[in-house]
């Protein structure tokens, strides 16, 4: 590639990154801003204080909404990493009758769109008084058709020697299944679980329908209480956006390496 098309290539690259980082370091800087300030696209505040991380963490229920936020968002992650693996692996290295059939089946709902299912999602919540509870918020995302279909494809690369080799070693399925073919797949499990994690840490549409009591109510939920129809307290929301990163933050930051490997083998974009 010759120093022109580079040097274009990296001015291109650095523009992109700089539009897509002003949006988070505008948040960080509007959560030390009062005032009229707020409303300045300024990267720099005129009277920086911590004015805001103090009423929002000492006069509202953000470490509660918090807390719920870290424990729906960690239990499904867990759950999906643990189940979807199993079932991925049942798939692609088990042979039963009616198994195309049932992946099939599990394929066809990445069609339905999430908010068609929150109907039926709320009518059995009603049906079984789950409503206002941890569960109800837990388990549409305890398993995903998404993360079954992508375990399935990284096991069908898993070599059957290996597998076969841990059955005469004497391991029983399960045990060829932890031992064996789980640590060949450590890229894809952090990618599938960022997402997992991301998409619950950040999801409002079934948390906002399914509770209603602000003790249950999870980060994206609680923060929209500092907005109405007649105001908005754009300091507090900039403040816990920024908090709410944290989690996400240090995440990234321990499993980074994982977590790149996992995108650039599954190919998935964002």
């Amino acid at each position: 590639m010759s120093k022109l098309k580079t040097c274009i290539l990296h001015t291109v690259l650095t523009i992109g990154g700089l539009l897509i980082i002003f949006p988070f370091l505008w948040m960080i800087a509007t959560s030390l801003k009062t005032g009229i300030d707020i409303y300045n696209l300024s990267l720099i505040p005129k009277n920086p204080t911590i004015k805001s991380y103090l009423q929002v963490l000492q006069s509202t229920n953000f470490l509660i909404w918090f807390k719920n936020s870290l424990v729906v968002a960690a239990i499904t992650t867990a759950s999906v990493l643990f189940f979807d693996t199993l079932v991925g692996y049942t798939f692609a290295k088990l042979d039963f009758k009616g198994k195309n059939f049932l992946f099939v089946l599990v394929l066809s709902t990445l069609m339905i769109p999430t908010e068609m299912l929150v109907i039926p999602w709320y009518v059995m919540t009603n049906t079984f008084g789950w409503a206002n509870s941890y569960w109800s918020l837990l388990f549409p995302g305890l398993t995903s058709a998404f993360g079954i279909f992508l375990m399935k494809q990284f096991f069908e690369a898993v070599p059957n020697d290996l597998l076969e080799a841990g059955r005469i070693d004497g391991l029983n399925e399960f045990g060829i299944f932890l031992r064996a073919a789980v640590p060949l797949i450590k890229p894809a499990l952090a990618a599938l679980g960022i997402f997992t994690f991301l998409g619950n840490w950040n999801a409002f549409l079934w948390p906002v329908i399914v509770v209603d009591q602000p003790e249950l109510y999870t980060l994206p939920v609680g923060l929209a209480q500092f907005s109405g129809e007649s105001y908005n307290q754009w300091d507090l929301v900039m403040t816990g956006a920024s908090i709410a990163t944290i989690p996400v933050l240090i995440i990234f930051f321990i499993f980074q390496r994982q977590i790149i490997e996992g995108i650039h083998l599954t190919g998935i974009k964002e």
